[in-house]
C-alpha cells in the first residue's frame, strides 16, 4: 500500500495478513530459558511452567503485526474478576517496547493458556485508572518490575488487559 507521508513523501506500509489464523501452531521464543519453559508448560498443559519462581505465569499468543502468524510468549500475570493483567516490560525494562506488545496494539485478538485452559481473547492498554490499580497488583507478584519501570524511565511500561 502506497502512503503520504506529512512531509509529501512516500512509502509502502505493510498491514497484518488477514488470512485465517493457525492458533495451534505459532512461533515460539529463540532457544534459551524462555523456550524451555514455553515447551514444558505446552507439554503438561501447564502442570510444569505455570508457576516460575513461584509466580503464576500464562502462554499469551499474539500475531505478528507483520506477518499475521501467531507468536507465544511467556508472560507472568495477575487476575481480577475474570481479567488477566500483565505487563509489557522487557528484560529490566531496559529493552524497550516488547514485540508482543506492539503486535496487541495492531491486532487485539490472542490466545490465551493459564495452566490446562486455553481461550480466545482481546487484550488492551490499561486505561490510567486501571494501571494505577493494577500496578501494585503486579509489583506484589514480582517486585522487580519496580525496578524494570526505574530502568525504562521516563518510559512507563505499559499494561495490558486481556479480557475473554
Amino acid at each position: 500500500m502506497m502512503t503520504t507521508g506529512p512531509t509529501g513523501t512516500t512509502g509502502t506500509t505493510r498491514t497484518p495478513s488477514r488470512a485465517p489464523v493457525d492458533w495451534d501452531h505459532p512461533a515460539d521464543p529463540p532457544p534459551g530459558r524462555r523456550l524451555a519453559q514455553v515447551r514444558a508448560y505446552v507439554d503438561s498443559s501447564g502442570a510444569d511452567g505455570h508457576l516460575w519462581h513461584g509466580v503464576p505465569t500464562l502462554l499469551l499468543t499474539t500475531l505478528d503485526r507483520f506477518s499475521g502468524r501467531p507468536v507465544r510468549t511467556p508472560l507472568i500475570y495477575g487476575r481480577d474478576e475474570g481479567r488477566h493483567i500483565v505487563l509489557a516490560t522487557s528484560v529490566e525494562g531496559v529493552e524497550g517496547i516488547p514485540s508482543w506488545y506492539r503486535n496487541i496494539t495492531a491486532r487485539p485478538e490472542v490466545r490465551l493458556q493459564v495452566g490446562a485452559l486455553t481461550a480466545q481473547a482481546r487484550a488492551r492498554t490499561a486505561t490510567a485508572l486501571e494501571r494505577e490499580t493494577y500496578w501494585e497488583v503486579m509489583t506484589a507478584l514480582w517486585p522487580a518490575f519496580e525496578d524494570h519501570q526505574a530502568a525504562a524511565a521516563p518510559r512507563e511500561i505499559p499494561l495490558v488487559i486481556i479480557d475473554r
